[in-house]
């Protein structure tokens, strides 16, 4: 084996090296009493190496015989992924140091392993290699959800993460087993030269579909989706909501436009089905909720369904406008659990709905900076969340059938709804009086610096051209 193939691997080479450092930070800074603190800073520094690492080596490399293979796409999205858990790593700061359990290290070692294996999973050319990466990335994910073992929630949000995650897996593993026999080979690019539309292949790419589905909780594989989300630690349900089904959602992308172009005319309806089946499903069970982060689950499975339009373009400018739209998802669905994970620390655990009548009364700040967020995510101008939208509709029309067109006008419909159901969140903050509003507080200093970081994005990725023109001038 040539081992020098190893160093094309540059950023995973980079997260396996911030793994071992916090693992040694985490073992001998154990009598320290900021231990938390220095093991964040870690984290975050060696979180940003590695996203320049990856910009300053974003070349596109194959290794080991065609076995990883990285487009700029792709690290551009790992750049991106690696900045939204520079955030959650900042935001996660106070449930941290608040927790019992005082097991900083293994939070910080887990994020990192995950995202090793979303990078993984991103630069596979086999099968097994992306099956390999999408376990490294479930099995961490399935213990960060379950962190807060002594609360009921945290433990069946886990159980049915597993059980489900466990179930999909397998059956992904099957669909590949059907794309294998017929086509005798795993590499992607062997796979794109020799499939059919043998019922085999058909087959295995319904199956292959179903199982990545679950990952980016898309109906009708979303029923883990908002028990998972509320149990969990809400630092972790915002990495679940953003950072994974971002890397999915690329992979999937991927793998549709590059090894299943020849089936375009089977998994083009199948999308167009999924697609208006989760924006459609998830804004009338949004509507019906009064706990914030089941909440936003539905507003997960819904954001993914707009995601997975700009694959109907089929192209270029479809996988410019998925990475932009996580890139501005992840700004502004971070900056919504910032502010949930702060008033929860704050409050004795509510994230209620009921919780936030009359938050505006004492603490404005924050429900400004709630009502940004929110305003992106439902697309309203000139928030980034509108520019999102907008590229991802222009890709989807692109495609130029007249499914795509109804498929569009079906999410601008849905676009409407979303807005009502967030505006809920904002007449609650501004409008529902109570005599008894959660009283005022001072946030910390690691809440301020995600909800800087948060909102610079949100205000400024739709204005600032270049973002979009560096995403765009990245080719598969």
């Amino acid at each position: 084996m040539n081992y020098s193939e190893f160093l094309k691997m540059m950023p995973e080479a980079f997260l396996v090296l911030s793994l071992i450092i916090v693992f040694f930070g985490d073992f001998f800074l154990t009598k320290v009493k900021v231990k938390g603190y220095l093991l964040q800073y870690l984290t975050v520094g060696m979180l940003a190496v590695t996203a320049v690492a990856t910009l300053a080596y974003s070349d596109p490399v194959s290794a080991f015989g065609g076995l990883y293979v990285s487009s700029q796409a792709v690290n551009v999205m790992k750049v991106i992924l690696a900045f939204g858990t520079i955030i959650v790593c900042i935001m996660a700061q106070p449930w941290i140091v608040k927790s019992a359990m005082k097991l900083e290290g293994e939070f910080y070692m887990l994020v990192l392993s995950t995202l090793l294996g979303m990078f993984v999973m991103m630069s596979s050319g086999n099968f097994m290699l992306f099956f390999l990466g999408l376990e490294m990335a479930s099995v961490p994910m399935a213990c960060m959800v379950a962190f807060d073992k002594w609360k009921k929630d945290s433990a069946e949000g886990a159980a049915k993460y597993i059980l489900t995650a466990t179930f999909s897996s397998g059956v992904m593993l099957y669909g590949i087993s059907f794309i294998y026999a017929a086509t005798g080979t795993l590499y992607f690019d062997d796979v794109a030269a020799t499939i059919t539309a043998s019922p085999l292949a058909i087959i295995g790419l319904v199956f292959f579909f179903s199982g990545l589905g679950f990952k980016i909780s898309l109906v009708p594989f979303h029923f883990w989706t908002a028990d998972t989300y509320q149990g969990a630690p809400t630092p972790v349900t915002g990495y679940l909501s953003v950072i994974s089904k971002g890397a999915a959602a690329l992979t999937l992308c991927i793998i549709l436009m590059k090894v299943f172009q020849p089936l375009v005319a089977y998994w083009e309806y199948l999308l167009y089905i999924v697609i208006v089946l989760s924006i459609t499903v998830a804004n009338l069970f949004a509507i019906r909720q009064s706990e914030l982060k089941r909440f936003m689950a539905f507003s997960s499975i819904s954001q993914a369904g707009y995601i997975m339009l700009a694959v109907v373009g089929n192209g270029q400018l479809g996988v410019a406008a998925l990475t932009y739209y996580v890139l501005v998802y992840i700004v502004a669905n971070m900056a919504v659990f910032t502010v949930i994970n702060v008033v929860e620390s704050n409050h004795n655990g509510r994230t209620d709905m009921a919780a936030y009548n009359g938050f505006y009364q004492t603490n404005p700040k924050l429900s400004f900076l709630m009502t940004l967020a929110l305003f992106s995510l439902a697309g309203i101008p000139p928030f980034a969340g509108m520019f999102s939208k907008f590229f991802v509709f222009m890709a989807a029309a692109q495609q130029g059938s007249a499914a795509a067109y109804f498929v569009v006008f079906i999410a601008l419909i849905n676009t409407v709804v979303s807005l009502y159901y967030y505006l809920l969140i904002v007449k609650a903050m501004y409008i529902t009086k109570t005599d008894t509003p959660l009283p005022a507080f001072q946030s910390d200093l690691s809440t301020k610096v995600a909800l800087a970081l948060c909102t610079a994005g949100i205000a400024l990725f739709g204005i600032v051209s270049c973002i979009y023109e560096w995403i765009a001038a990245a080719g598969l």
